[in-house]
């Protein structure tokens, strides 16, 4: 197999876990799988950058002088509000040839500017869908998953899911056991599907400004399995079952009911990824009572069941030691 290269495109006000969290799966899966990539970057100019952070990165080159990659990966940020007319034609001419253009966050605002994503469906961070909606309608802008892939496009929500979209590019370049281990070195907690919301329960949902309700939500993480009816929780918080419901969604932006949905399904998913437990003791473990429960719950959520969710997601063989024997 021979090496992939991917060029990652550098701006001013770039964020920089855009750049580095795709790049050290890319790098990772290369050590692992004994086939690295090629990774380059490059600026406009060639000249180093400051990242929103304060970060400064050197570019191996400049974008006009690069050659054409195999994966082209366009990082988002503060950068992306007002372009370079300059950087989106580079873009438009190096999208030309690649086999795959990948964006991070809004990133996918610099692909849109370059009428690359016109006629495809697309995503990027939660907070610049609806703006990106509305300028460039020949987007078909989907505000809910983490990735999302279009043909030789992909673009993914904000920050942390250009990592998830990365690994599922290294699954698709070397493997799942591959991309599964990579996660692990990175300690990432769950490799998402690209159909995953991009809020987990926790992150959805606000959390309540009562302890009371805080303990409640902190209850249902800790105890899927538990009785989590409105009129158990609404015991545990003091409070009247109406007025347990109506304050929780008040505070926390959703009902309990969809709260506990979320809660038990992010729960039978790690068991699913992580453990060898059957599906009838995960269904068990994570509140469903029954395989059929949880089954009807993962084809309405993620559109797969949990056996198949399974077989795409865990590995096949036992985790591996670590890529490196040096400290992170």
């Amino acid at each position: 197999m021979t090496s992939r290269s991917v060029l990652v495109v550098v701006f001013d006000d770039v964020q920089s876990l855009d750049v580095t969290g795709p790049l050290e799966v890319f790098a990772g899966a290369g050590r692992h799988s004994g086939h690295p990539y090629e990774i380059r970057t490059a600026s406009l100019d060639g000249a180093p950058v400051r990242t929103s952070s304060g970060l400064t990165v050197v570019p191996d080159q400049a974008l006009g002088g690069a050659e054409v990659p195999h994966t082209l990966l366009v990082p988002g940020g503060d950068g992306t509000r007002r372009p370079d007319p300059r950087l989106i034609d580079r873009l438009r001419e190096h999208a030309r040839d690649a086999e795959r253009i990948v964006s991070v966050c809004s990133g996918a605002l610099l692909l849109a500017e370059a009428g690359l994503l016109d006629g495809r469906r697309a995503t990027t961070h939660w907070s610049v869908c609806d703006h990106m909606a509305r300028t460039y309608p020949a987007v078909d802008v989907d505000p809910d998953p983490i990735f999302v892939r279009d043909g030789r496009i992909a673009t993914s929500a904000g920050v942390t899911a250009g990592i998830d979209l990365a690994l599922a590019l290294v699954e698709e370049d070397h493997g799942r056991d591959t991309a599964l281990a990579v996660a692990r070195h990175l300690v990432v907690f769950l490799r998402r599907p690209g159909g995953q919301a991009q809020f987990s329960a926790q992150l959805a949902a606000q959390t309540a400004r009562r302890e009371p309700l805080r303990k409640v939500q902190q209850w249902i993480t800790e105890h899927p399995d538990g009785d989590l009816s409105v009129e158990s929780l609404a015991e545990r918080a003091h409070l009247s079952p109406r007025h347990f419901a109506r304050t929780f969604h008040s505070e926390t932006g959703t009902t309990p009911g969809r709260y506990v949905e979320r809660v038990r399904l992010e729960h039978a998913r790690r068991l699913l990824e992580d453990t060898a437990d059957g599906v009838g003791q995960v269904s068990r473990a994570s509140g469903y009572g029954t395989p059929e429960a949880m089954r009807r719950a993962f084809v309405k959520a993620l559109g797969t069941a949990p056996a198949e969710y399974r077989r795409r997601f865990r590995p096949s063989t036992p985790p591996t030691p670590p890529m490196s024997s040096e400290p992170a």
